[in-house]
């Protein structure tokens, strides 16, 4: 092995030490009771809420693809891409707040989504985490019609080295805030899997949107 190449993997393995367990993530999301805070809700039609039979059932959730392709090394996510609702947006890393809440993007770009660093990449084995806003203050944001998502529909996730992760989705369920399942939705299950975040529920002036549209994928494909 070249000089280069060992620098490589040396410089991914400090790239995952320094990436908190899963454990650790899903108690401080917990805490924090939910991902997303932001969103307007000021317009006449609301977003799209998941239907009940898009929740995933425990079958869904445990069965992975008969042929599930291997799981890749690190690489940041650049792009995400949802062809049953018309998203092509960049992606920015995001970490936590201040108070422990998962960060979202600039609100004031409403074309693009976060790739929480806290998790693994994308296309890694475990659960990759990419948030977005549902609408701002001038509209419809990246992550609106998240809620409309069926079973069997994909996400496409562009890597930074080159490489396209689709994820085919198994569940779309919307979680009040005050209530979120913390270990559900985030924890490891033992392949690579996806999961897109985004406000939903119901909304109030006062207190914004009170739940979380989830999107729950699991890796498909590698390009």
């Amino acid at each position: 092995m070249s000089a280069s190449e060992l620098s490589e993997l040396a410089e991914e393995e400090e790239r995952r030490r320094k990436r908190a367990p899963w454990g650790v993530i899903a108690l401080v999301l917990l805490t924090g009771l939910a991902l997303i805070r932001n969103g307007s809700g000021e317009f006449d039609v609301g977003p799209p809420q998941p239907a009940s039979a898009a929740a995933a059932d425990s079958r869904s959730a445990q069965g992975g693809l008969a042929r599930a392709p291997e799981p890749l090394a690190f690489s940041m996510a650049d792009r995400v891409r949802i062809p049953a609702i018309s998203v092509d947006a960049p992606v920015t890393p995001v970490g936590l707040d201040a108070d422990g809440w998962v960060d979202a993007p600039p609100p004031e770009d409403p074309n693009l989504a976060g790739w929480f660093t806290g998790a693994v990449s994308p296309g890694e084995k475990g659960t990759a985490v990419i948030v977005g806003h549902v609408d701002n203050k001038q509209g419809p944001a990246v992550f609106y019609g998240l809620g409309a998502l069926k079973k069997g529909n994909r996400v496409e996730v562009h890597r930074q080295d080159g490489k396209t992760a689709v994820f085919e989705i198994y569940g779309v369920e919307v979680f009040a805030k005050s209530d979120f399942p913390g270990d559900r939705v985030y924890a490891s299950k033992g392949a690579a899997e996806l999961r897109v975040i985004t406000c939903g529920g119901g909304f109030s002036k006062k207190n914004g949107y009170d739940g979380n549209v989830v999107v729950f994928a699991r890796l498909a494909e590698v390009r």
